[in-house]
């Protein structure tokens, strides 16, 4: 359910592809050349993805070299779509609402016609649909934006996959009574006694077999480390496993030290517990409260599941990533 801006940028690849689908000729003694000042401004303005600060001062780079406002408009949106940030792209609404008239396809850096620009204004104005909780407006919206451009479906459909969660998640309550055996020790246990006096309960579904659950590994346990300090019980879950499964999994748990933090068990083999919270992919984060109400269900690196936690308790602060860069 990851998005990412390369579902848009595909546009710009295909587009290249048929620009050189008859080659050019050759020169036979091709000079060397340098990027100009506005073209590597303009390529570090595209590809820029460290910061806002650094994007800030990408778009002041490529400001002072001519580059137009509406290619820069373009690259903040990207940015944004790289970093998940739906009520920032929301906030630029009303830029691309003044801009959708006199968009020039020839000054674009990212779309190869028209209806993909129009497409991406209706998709911006789905989102600000979305954050509005306005459903009918997002659904008017996202639909548009498919018909418009069918090739960027990867882009569109996280957020109304989303939504049906959204809707799912409010149906139901966790049963707090219910066991799992732990990974180790094959005991039951319940999550009643793991949450004991705790504030919520942070259910983390995960698999040693999921690229992104071992690559997060090293965060999730700085994280699980200072969510249990601050009154937060975490229990991870192993989608029901085979034996070569579980052994990878324990085999994982021993690279957290002598006592991984949180607890550690195996999903129920009669209505598990994924299937009933919708878990599609590893690895998954669902916060739940003390009255078994799901607060949040979806991706770790979401903000909204800081959101959430900061809700619960206001000393929570996002932990700074020790592992690979993070994607989100």
């Amino acid at each position: 359910m990851r998005r990412s801006s390369a579902a848009f940028l595909c546009i710009i690849s295909l587009a290249g592809w048929l620009n050189a689908a008859e080659p050019a000729p050759q020169p036979t003694a091709p000079p060397a050349a340098t990027p100009s000042s506005h073209d590597a401004a303009l390529e570090h303005l595209l590809t820029e993805r460290e910061s806002p600060a650094a994007l800030q001062a990408a778009i002041t780079q490529a400001r002072k070299q001519g580059v137009n406002e509406q290619v820069i408009l373009e690259a903040r949106f990207l940015f944004l779509v790289d970093r998940h940030d739906d009520a920032a792209i929301a906030a630029l609404l009303p830029e691309f609402t003044k801009r959708r008239a006199s968009f020039n396809l020839d000054d674009s850096k990212t779309f190869a016609c028209i209806d993909d620009w129009l497409a991406v204004n209706e998709y911006v104005e789905a989102i600000a649909a979305l954050n509005q909780g306005d459903k009918p407006a997002f659904k008017q919206h996202i639909t548009e934006a498919f018909w418009l451009s069918p090739r960027q479906a990867a882009a569109f459909a996280p957020h109304i996959e989303r939504l049906h969660l959204q809707a799912a998640m409010r149906s139901i309550k966790i049963d707090f009574a219910a066991q799992f055996i732990t990974i180790n020790s094959d005991q039951p246990e319940t999550l009643k006694k793991l949450l004991g006096d705790k504030q919520a309960l942070l259910l983390h579904f995960w698999s040693p077999w999921s690229d992104e659950s071992e690559a997060a590994m090293a965060d999730f346990h700085s994280t699980a480390k200072d969510l249990g300090a601050k009154h937060i019980a975490v229990v991870s879950i192993l989608p029901q496993a085979s034996a070569k499964l579980l052994t990878d999994a324990r085999a994982t748990l021993k690279t957290l030290g002598q006592k991984p933090p949180g607890a550690w068990l195996v999903d129920k083999k009669s209505h598990p517990l994924a299937r009933e919270l919708r878990v599609l992919s590893l690895p998954t984060m669902v916060l739940v409260a003390t009255d078994g109400r799901i607060l949040f269900n979806g991706h770790p690196a979401d903000d909204a599941l800081w959101q959430a936690l900061l809700k619960v308790n206001p000393a929570i602060h996002r932990q700074p990533s020790i592992a690979s860069p993070a994607t989100h």
